[in-house]
């Protein structure tokens, strides 16, 4: 891996200040050829705990430093990683795949969490409350909740890590990242600018191994507070059951499914170039993206028509690596057969294909963008979350059919919709069963806004002020004998 800065490329965890390595180890590969990139630990429970012990040893010294010291240090790693940017954005397109612009831009993405929740440490506020008795006062705290572990994807695997670690840290807590065994080279070299901002040893932790093994520790060992989690329903329903057992707090960003509703009224190019931007940006790996447009009758076709045209005169497929490609491999051989059996489901169900549909031939795992048209709901790729180049086009005919079926998912993660008339913003955004709503727009995602969603997309939100509640608790003081005393 070729980097201006070396000592970026970690292939050792990091444990109570320390650089962890030995035993059995992970291979890490790039999707776009398929070859090796290199190892990293695959730790097994007792080396777990070792971090675990020592996070819950140093957060009783961290959240004891002021809001103003650790907000300074956190500035210090924002800063870092501002100035690392191309190599950070380098190893995101080697072990994820995405390109390289995509890959910056997930980085500065990384470095505005850190930095939102650098100021937003000292001003973590309590109350003062109003009580019936006059003898008595109310006030309330809020204080670090603990040990947090961050369980974290591979598709963001630099802005995920910081957007659950900033506010942990900035409230007082300590950290261990768990990243995803396909790419745990960008929370290495996070971990690494993290000690050189002056992260005491123990506050940010990063270990790497099997999701499995790792995973029941820290959803069951009683030193850790707060689980964060970041992937499918299915996973995070059963990190949910682990954590009941020592009730523990937890957020869960889990899948989507989102609908992307374009109205007769819409600006259709806007619309048009939207949907390329949000269902191919990353592959159509991300939980955010349009997974199944609605669009209503009587723009159908120019509607179709325009969105084809832009996906060939604008994607171009290849290595993220290479200059010019802005369409990357997915991550790995699963992810291929997952979208193909969709496309298999559709087709044999009345869909028509009217561009890609096949797996590029190569090492790599590359997928034709593609549109397919006259998609129902009773196909799967209706219903399923997809995860690919894949985008599915359904018709509508009345806004009140168009909620319906937008609303008609087990997920709740985001929705988007575009439409001229300002009077059916407020109808359709108060009618969809979304945690996230975009008008006009399909980029939802800022440091400053409360990520997350509904029903099975998941519990809690991210980022914002309410993301720094996320690792706070309530302690509430009843003072009482404060009444003026009698002189003598």
């Amino acid at each position: 891996m070729k980097l201006t800065d070396p000592a970026l490329f970690r292939q050792a965890c990091f444990i109570n200040g320390s650089w962890v390595s030995g035993g059995a180890t992970i291979e890490v590969c790039n999707p776009a050829d398929n070859s090796v990139i290199g190892f990293v630990p695959s730790l097994g429970r007792s080396e777990v705990q070792s971090a675990v012990s020592g996070a819950a040893d140093s957060f009783r010294a961290w959240k004891r430093i002021t809001a103003d010291k650790r907000s300074r240090i956190l500035k210090r790693w924002y800063d870092l990683i501002c100035s690392n940017k191309d190599d950070l954005a380098y190893i995101i397109t080697c072990e994820q795949g995405k390109p390289l612009s995509e890959a910056m831009a997930e980085v500065m993405s990384a470095a505005a969490y850190v930095e939102w929740f650098a100021e937003e440490a000292k001003r973590v506020y309590g109350d003062t409350i109003p009580m019936a008795q006059e003898d008595k006062r109310i006030i309330v705290l809020k204080e670090p909740v603990g040990v947090c572990a961050a369980i974290t994807p591979w598709n963001f695997p630099s802005s995920m890590i910081t957007r659950k670690s900033a506010p942990a840290l900035a409230a007082g807590c300590t950290v261990i990242v768990k990243p995803s065994e396909l790419t745990p080279y960008s929370a290495l070299a996070l971990a690494e600018l993290a000690h050189r901002a002056g992260m005491p040893p123990g506050v940010f932790n990063v270990i790497t191994g099997q999701a499995e093994e790792i995973g029941i520790e820290l959803t069951t060992n009683i030193d850790i507070r707060k689980v964060s989690f970041s992937g499918s329903t299915e996973v995070g329903k059963l990190i949910m059951r682990e954590c009941s057992e020592g009730l523990k707090k937890i957020s869960l960003e889990l899948g989507g499914h989102a609908p992307y509703i374009v109205f007769e009224d819409a600006d259709i190019d806007l619309a048009v170039a939207d949907a390329v931007s949000s269902k191919f940006r990353n592959s159509g790996q991300t939980c955010v993206c349009a997974n199944r447009f609605l669009v209503q009758n009587g723009i159908y076709r120019e509607f179709t028509e325009k969105f084809i045209k832009s996906i060939k005169n604008q994607l171009i497929i290849g290595s993220g690596c290479v200059s010019g490609n802005n369409l990357g491999p997915l991550i790995d051989i699963n992810a291929v057969k997952k979208i193909e059996d969709q496309i298999r489901d559709a087709l044999k169900k009345g869909a028509q294909l009217a561009i890609g549909g096949a797996r590029i031939e190569g090492k790599g795992f590359f997928f034709e963008p593609t549109v397919l048209l006259d998609v129902t709901q009773k196909m799967k790729i209706a219903r399923e979350e997809t995860f690919g180049p894949i985008a599915p086009v359904l018709r509508f005919n009345t806004e009140e059919e168009a909620i319906s079926m937008a609303n008609d998912s087990e997920y709740g993660l985001s929705a988007y919709f575009y439409s001229k008339d300002i009077a059916r913003a407020w109808r359709i955004t108060e009618s969809l069963e979304y945690g996230m709503v975009g008008i006009n727009t399909a980029r939802l995602s800022s440091e400053a806004a409360p990520f997350g969603g509904i029903k099975k997309s998941g519990i809690g939100r991210e980022g914002s002020k309410y993301g720094m509640d996320e690792y706070l608790e309530i302690k509430y003081m009843c003072i009482g004998d404060i009444r003026e005393k009698s002189r003598h």
